[in-house]
């Protein structure tokens, strides 16, 4: 008797299906036309959340807009989470700002995503900038909502979209880890005044906020 579990066709890959598609809908079209990630050389890899990630950015700073700004810096990343920028200009053109004080305006946007905690920065030769490391979108989202930052229609489109890539992991996780930290501050809260301890170097502006 034939297995039809085993026997059945195995669920197709979104790759998959979308070639199957391709190939129906758009039979024989130049392949000179297409980026293939397999085929085409200069990708980097960027959260599939991206798109909501920038809208939240942009909502929270109105008037200059940090999220393409953020992108920017994904998409010279080298498939790492540390960037080092040698030359400013290039960023700030990059991200569409010109004229003599285009640094300075892409600067108050780095500025900006250091303070939603979507980037960390330290100085080096080429000034505040120098060495930027990205921090998880998903994460610096959960932080935002957190705050109060994300609008419930917006955070909701987000659950959506990281439940439906796969990527909730990274939102309990990064939960789990507030949560020791908190543990962490609270029993240290509870030893003797006279121990005269101070709080981890590792803890964030996020950890306090979410202890008080």
């Amino acid at each position: 008797m034939v297995n039809l579990k085993q026997a059945g066709t195995k669920r197709l890959k979104m790759s998959e299906r979308a070639q199957q598609q391709l190939e129906l809908h758009f039979p024989n079209w130049a392949p000179q036309w297409l980026w293939q990630r397999k085929v085409n050389d200069g990708y980097t890899t960027v959260p599939r959340t991206m798109p909501l990630v920038m809208q939240a950015i942009d909502d929270q700073s109105k008037g200059q807009p940090a999220g393409h700004t953020l992108f920017c810096l994904w998409a010279r990343s080298p498939d790492h989470p540390l960037i080092i920028i040698e030359n400013p200009a290039t960023f700030a053109a990059e991200a569409g700002f010109t004229g003599e004080r285009a640094v300075d305006t892409w600067r108050r946007r780095m500025k900006r995503l250091v303070e939603l905690n979507f980037i960390v920065a330290k100085k080096g030769a080429a000034g505040d900038y120098t060495y930027v490391l990205l921090q998880n979108p998903n994460v610096a989202m959960e932080a935002m909502r957190i705050g109060g930052m994300v609008q419930d229609e917006l955070y909701g489109r987000f659950l959506t979209r990281v439940t439906d890539m796969g990527g909730f992991g990274d939102i309990t996780a990064i939960r789990a880890f507030w949560d020791a930290q908190r543990a962490e501050i609270a029993a240290k809260a509870a030893q003797p005044a006279e121990t005269g301890e101070s709080l981890s170097q590792s803890e964030t502006p996020l950890s306090k906020e979410a202890a008080s």
